[in-house]
């Protein structure tokens, strides 16, 4: 299934205070704590309230994204402390088309920093390296004002809002759309 993506970056990206890793058993805690955010559990794999065993099992499916031929999942980590404080994907189903989605989300306890405006830029750049990479788009709940400035101090454009573009939750969702072009 990887024969379609591009290879794992042999030096991590990197962008300010955070490096973009791959998931270790390690970061079980990095699962937990995005698992106590109400949001969180709603927009990914991840259940509410992990148990170790879930937390690991969520670790686990960030690792085989790749192999699966769905992209690449990062840990966000601390540069100095290798801490994994998020996580970020590269979702690579529309990579024939030349376009790609990024999602990305940041522990509780380490909001406020410029943490997920770092890791935006490092793997954006990184992005760029794929050749047939032309378009990477990002979707943000209108209500998360906070993701939109990320997106925004990250080189990301709103383009428009997309209504009912989602199931979130059981409750279909309108999402602005966010995207950003090969300089």
């Amino acid at each position: 299934m990887t024969e379609h993506l591009p290879s794992w970056p042999t030096t991590p990206p990197t962008y300010g205070s955070v490096v973009l890793r791959e998931f270790t058993d390690d970061d079980v805690h990095l699962a937990t704590e995005l698992g106590d955010d109400p949001y969180i559990p709603l927009i990914g794999s991840l259940p509410a309230l992990p148990t170790a065993q879930q937390a690991l099992e969520w670790i686990y499916r960030q690792r085989g994204r790749f192999a699966e031929g769905k992209g690449l999942s990062f840990a966000i980590a601390d540069a100095e402390s290798d801490n994994a404080v998020g996580a970020i994907g590269l979702w690579l189903q529309n990579m024939s088309a030349g376009r790609a989605t990024v999602g990305y989300s940041v522990a509780p306890a380490h909001r406020g920093r410029g943490i997920a405006t770092s890791a935006l830029k490092a793997l954006t750049a990184f992005a760029w390296t794929i050749p047939t990479l032309h378009r990477i788009e990002l979707y943000i709940e209108p209500w998360n004002s906070n993701s939109s400035r990320v997106a925004e101090a990250s080189g990301f454009q709103r383009e428009g809002l997309l209504r009912s573009h989602q199931e979130i939750g059981n409750t279909r969702r309108d999402m602005l759309l966010y995207a950003t072009t090969r300089p």
